[in-house]
């Protein structure tokens, strides 16, 4: 049980940026200079959580996760704790969500469906860190 990291949790949020950081490659990110909140509504525990990435130039710069207002980022994704979990588990596409209304977007649409596979790739490496949803 001590392995597992509590999902958004301190722990987890330096796991998830070392993993970014060793397992992607600038290449693999398409070169991508972009940020995004995530903003997690029904968490549980009843409070509003964040995860916000930031990529420069392909790689993966800041992590961070915590409560209340997130950093500006290029992109908001608004959706329910559940739908994000399922994201990181890898077990439901990040477009597939987008294009079925269960997150909501703010930014660029069209900029976002062409990040939806980087998106993707972020998500299968969080999917590998032993995680306490």
């Amino acid at each position: 049980m001590s392995d597992l990291h509590v999902y958004l949790g301190p722990s987890w949020r330096e796991e998830a940026l070392k993993r970014l950081q060793t397992e992607l490659t600038p290449e693999k990110m398409n070169n991508v200079t972009t940020s995004m909140s995530n903003i997690y509504k029904n968490c549980p525990g009843g409070e509003e959580m964040f995860l916000f990435i930031e990529c420069k130039e392909g790689k993966v710069t800041r992590v961070e996760t915590g409560v209340g207002e997130p950093p500006q980022g290029e992109f908001r994704i608004i959706g329910d704790y559940q739908t994000f979990a399922k994201i990181s588990r890898a077990e439901l596409g990040a477009q597939k969500a987008l294009m079925t209304g269960k997150l909501k977007l703010k930014g660029n649409l069209a900029k976002a469906l062409k990040l939806a596979a980087v998106s993707d790739r972020l998500n299968k490496v969080l999917a590998q860190i032993p995680t306490q949803y």
